[in-house]
């Protein structure tokens, strides 16, 4: 059975938030589902802008078969620390899991529908809202 390090988030990422326990079902559902051993979500930093336990996490690459987010939306907003992410799994054999969208990084073709959701939800926050008249 393929073992998940599991990474969730203390505070409120793209607009969104949830809380850790309600984060660490979502991952345990997830690998349910799918087959997998779930380890110990590690809990990044609640400072804004912080990747100090993702890139712990990437070290640990070796202990696992891949890491498990509880959303997409929780990978770097800036394009190189996502592609640096993306390149560190892979080229370790590793995989990517996004527990909410239900999407995998497994191969570099993966990432590609990884980016386009993420460009869609920026590009969503930036649309014109109706206005209450």
């Amino acid at each position: 059975m393929k073992r998940l390090r599991g990474y969730i988030f203390a505070r409120p990422f793209m607009g969104e938030r949830a809380p850790q326990h309600v984060q660490n079902i979502i991952l345990r559902d997830y690998c349910n589902k799918k087959g997998f051993e779930l380890l110990l979500a590690a809990t990044e930093y609640a400072m804004a802008d912080s990747f100090m336990i993702l890139e712990s996490v990437l070290d640990d690459l070796d202990s696992v078969d891949g890491v498990v987010f509880y959303s997409l939306y929780q990978l770097p907003i800036q394009s190189e620390q996502r592609n640096s992410v993306y390149s560190r799994a892979l080229e370790s054999g590793k995989s990517l899991h996004f527990a909410v969208e239900g999407m995998s990084i497994t191969k570099p073709i993966d990432i590609d529908s990884v980016e386009q959701c993420l460009l869609v939800k920026t590009t969503l926050d930036h649309c014109i809202t109706k206005v209450e008249v």
